[in-house]
């Protein structure tokens, strides 16, 4: 077996759309497609968008300004100590903590079953206010997009319900239905790893569980428990995947997605399973997650963006060109997003015929060592890209190294990153004799969603395979004059790309969180396939990927007709002690067989 990981399916959900078909991917080069593309593309967008027009779709996709369903900027809740200068009165109801009021308020029964309170002169209070935000622009999923409405959510954070819709839509991107991907393989030969860096940090999750006591209300049994990082592959583990594989998902920051995908790929390297789900979410558009970004001098806020557009004070601020990667700029901009994928070593996905987006040799994590500041960038990212790069090299052979590839950058719209990210990529680039090669930049278009970002950014690149167009850096004019521009290509222009072998997917995270990953395209993993098994046993998985793609295209247009629901089940199947029989040799679980003859490696057993 070559245990090549095969990147099989892919699914997602961005402020550019959904992920399967590539759809999210087309969003961003919406002008460079065909009349036919083009129909296609807004199909898909007016299924999510509850049948918004053209126009409409185009407007409530990609960055904007943040919409009501989040918060308003222009009136952020915060609230303001004040001190009485004289004594009042209030009440409260009955159902609020009497015992927990200071004594020295001096409660007494009211009318209607309500407590009087004295509040003597000179306390302090927290009044109730609001104030305007300092930033006001986000990548919001498309306007009018619900994922907690299409399945039965039962009041889960948005961070969990765009994981299920995610894993949903790959699992419709494969066209191969689960139940029958699982009776080809052992129940503990699928690894599950999908996370979030933050947690879940709305009123469902974590936020309401730090919040509630301040705010006056209770705590609620699911909060904390739905609040873990971990949450999004538990959650799938249990109600979309039903696996009892491996788990355990990494977090690494802004690159949390490749630490998940790199474990799921040394697993199928070094044989540990035969399938891997990979993925990430991130639902950060909430003020006070946003707040803490801003306070770092992190987010791109509008008084800057109207200082580099020489804006008056209060000057409407253009939300569409909010992040500028590699040109004059100011900060990041939030965005929220899920990205799964789903991994097979090739034998796996050449037995079911599976659709081949892409081939993961190998991911690449280092830390940047001794550092100023635990937020800035270090050195750790110029040992990822040199590792892609060495391994692209070994695979493709120098020429196809030097003239068949790009870089999904990570692209922030800092300005540390844009003199940072460019001078490690020029010098990659320059030591491996690579001339113009093409940076992405895609952040320009839908921000940047923190652990799930380098997931973005590989969907990304299987839209570029797909469509061969290389999308714009459409919210600069230039690039900035400290970006190192040697042996680089920066496309501000939606461009035919002649980028046929491999792409690196880079992603450099707060606290040293740098990670590589190296992507060949489909026709270089059908090369090396082909290589390997041969010619004939291709013309196999050829044919038998034919049905495949019939039956993908099946889900597709279901899914256009608004006949399709995200996968979610609810205690069903669920094992009991009855249902396990164990001996030295097996366990079985339900009918499931997992073998317990282990072997191991030579001298290591003790006669």
């Amino acid at each position: 077996m070559l245990r090549l990981p095969i990147l099989v399916a892919s699914g997602g959900i961005n402020s550019a759309g959904r992920s399967s078909h590539r759809h999210s991917f087309k969003r961003l080069v919406i002008d460079g497609l065909s009349a036919k593309q083009r129909a296609e593309q807004h199909a898909s967008l007016g299924q999510l968008m509850a049948n918004a027009d053209q126009q409409q779709q185009l407007q409530g996709t990609l960055i904007r300004r943040i919409e009501a369903g989040y918060f308003d900027p222009a009136a952020v809740p915060f609230g303001r100590r004040v001190t009485l200068k004289e004594a009042v009165t209030a009440d409260i109801s009955a159902t609020q903590y009497i015992d927990a009021i200071n004594p020295a308020l001096q409660p007494t029964p009211g009318a209607n079953r309500r407590t009087d309170i004295a509040i003597p002169a000179h306390s302090e209070l927290l009044l109730p206010g609001c104030r305007p935000f300092e930033v006001s622009a986000a990548g919001q999923l498309p306007t009018g997009f619900d994922p907690g409405a299409i399945y039965a959510s039962r009041n889960h954070p948005r961070g969990l319900q765009i994981s299920v819709f995610a894993a949903s839509d790959a699992l419709a991107d494969l066209g191969i239905p689960w139940s029958a991907v699982m009776r080809r393989v052992a129940p503990d030969s699928v690894s599950v790893y999908v996370s979030s860096s933050m947690g879940q940090l709305d009123d469902a999750g974590s936020g309401g569980m730090l919040q509630g006591p301040a705010q006056g209300k209770k705590v609620t049994s699911k909060q904390c428990p739905l609040g873990f990082a971990e949450m999004p592959g538990d959650f799938l583990n249990a109600y979309v995947l039903r696996s009892m594989g491996q788990t355990g998902p990494a977090l690494g920051a802004c690159a949390t997605f490749l630490y998940n995908l790199q474990r799921g790929v040394r697993d199928i390297r070094d044989g540990r399973a035969r399938i891997a789900v990979i993925g990430a979410a991130e639902a950060p558009i909430l003020p006070e997650v946003m707040q803490g970004y801003a306070a770092m001098g992190a987010l791109a806020t509008d008084k800057g963006l109207r200082e580099l557009d020489g804006l008056a004070s209060h000057g409407a601020v253009d939300a569409r060109r909010a992040c500028r990667p590699f040109g004059e700029n100011c900060g990041f901009t939030m965005a929220e997003s899920a990205q799964v994928v789903v991994l097979m070593d090739d034998e796996l996905a050449l037995e079911l015929g599976a659709p081949m987006l892409a081939a993961v040799p190998d991911v690449f994590v280092h830390a940047d060592g001794a550092k100023q500041s635990v937020t800035g960038p270090g050195a750790g990212n110029f040992i990822t890209m040199a590792k892609a790069a060495s391994t692209v090299r070994a695979i493709l052979g120098e020429q196809r190294m030097s003239t068949g590839g790009m870089v999904q950058a990570h692209g922030t719209g800092t300005p540390q990153n844009r003199v940072t990210e460019s001078d490690i990529l020029s010098r990659v680039a320059e030591a491996f004799g690579v001339n113009e090669w093409p940076v992405v930049a895609i952040k320009s278009h839908i921000g940047h969603s923190l652990g799930a970002a380098s997931g973005d950014q590989l969907s990304a690149a299987l839209g570029i395979w797909e469509t061969g167009l290389l999308p714009a850096i459409n919210t600069i004019d230039s690039v900035a004059e400290d970006v190192r521009c040697n042996r680089l290509q920066f496309s501000l222009k939606i461009t035919a790309a002649d980028v046929r072998d491999y792409s690196l997917v880079n992603s450099k995270g707060f606290g040293g969180n740098n990670a590589t990953a190296v992507v060949l395209s489909p026709s270089a993993t059908q090369e090396l396939l082909t290589a390997h098994h041969g010619s004939a046993r291709m013309r196999q998985w050829q044919s038998q990927t034919d049905t495949v793609q019939g039956e993908r295209q099946v889900i597709e247009s279901r899914r256009l007709a608004n006949d399709w629901a995200p996968t979610y089940v609810f205690n069903d199947g669920v094992l009991s002690p009855d249902d396990v029989e164990i001996t030295k040799h097996r366990l079985t679980l339900g009918g499931e067989i997992i073998e317990l003859d282990t072997a191991m490696p030579e001298g290591w057993r003790i006669d």
